[in-house]
């Protein structure tokens, strides 16, 4: 990317101190308007989620843009390359990484979210399992939140609603089994997890769906949920998958993190062949290719 990024104006803007109540960078009128038009835009055609993580140590990019301006210029890169949302984490879910507190994790994430969120911009998720945390990250401009541990704290659900949001409902078991067929597990712990969100006030309509690849799974059954999409497609809500650069694909054929990309966008693309709705990934610009290449001969075959 060349020149300055358009966002970066906002670096030298004053930040709200954490805690404080914030103004909202959109309207709440603007924020349901954003998420009803990515719902609908996701039926039409796949949508790339960039993955921005505010942190020292996500597997793959810690450190790598958890400085604000350098959390700026990866969104606007994204943006740039085709990201359809942005998604931003302040704690990361790796195995084994140590848990922030709520404190240190709005640090991490409502300055950034409050400079790149905007009605005229890609839409903003907050990649959290905190309730206080998806609050305040809506009130800064986030459209999305994206829970990867399937309401772990109960009031996210409730949260998300009262905001106008949407919700990415993960299938996490919470542990590991390794006799659980997670291909059927999976579907029965949507039926019953769906209903429940609605009993917490979300409207079905307003959740997304992830099958958690890499979380509370053994190697096989990531294999099985993924092989499973189509079933989640059938469900009529949007499926949300996140592979990109993970353990699995590194199993598979001895790859180090970095050389996981060819793995990324073969289960990504596959996952889209079932009917998959949105990609999460840390390589937008691959991604988007892959993605237009596909689409073209699909268009071309019907």
């Amino acid at each position: 990317m060349t020149g300055r990024c358009p966002w970066a104006v906002s670096a030298t803007a004053p930040s709200c101190p954490v805690g404080r109540r914030r103004t909202s960078a959109i309207r709440r009128e603007d924020r349901i308007r954003l998420r009803d038009e990515l719902l609908a835009e996701a039926k039409r055609r796949t949508l790339i989620m960039g993955i921005l993580n505010v942190t020292p140590d996500s597997f793959s990019d810690g450190g790598q843009h958890d400085g604000f301006e350098e959390a700026l210029a990866h969104a606007c890169l994204m943006a740039s390359e085709g990201a359809d949302i942005i998604d931003v984490g302040g704690e990361s879910t790796r195995p084994g990484a140590e848990k922030v507190s709520e404190e240190e994790e709005l640090a991490r994430t409502i300055r950034v979210i409050e400079a790149i969120a905007g009605a005229d911009r890609a839409p903003v998720s907050i990649d959290t399992y905190k309730a206080g945390v998806a609050r305040a990250a809506c009130e800064a401009g986030a459209v999305i939140v994206n829970d990867v541990t399937g309401a772990s704290d109960p009031g996210i659900v409730h949260a998300a609603a009262e905001a106008g949001a949407a919700y990415v409902l993960t299938y996490h078991r919470g542990a590991t089994d390794p006799e659980v067929n997670a291909a059927r597990d999976m579907l029965t712990f949507f039926e019953k997890a769906i209903a429940q969100c609605e009993a917490d006030g979300l409207p079905r309509d307003h959740i997304i769906l992830d099958p958690g690849v890499g979380f509370a799974k053994t190697y096989e059954q990531n294999f099985q949920v993924l092989g499973a999409v189509d079933g989640l497609v059938r469900t009529g809500l949007p499926v949300l998958i996140g592979v990109s650069r993970k353990s699995f694909i590194g199993k598979l054929y001895g790859a180090d993190v970095g050389d996981r990309l060819t793995g990324s966008l073969a289960a990504g693309l596959d996952s889209v062949r079932r009917g998959a709705h949105m990609l999460r990934v840390h390589d937008v610009a691959q991604h988007r290719q892959a993605i237009q290449m596909w689409e073209a001969i699909e268009n071309a075959a019907h």
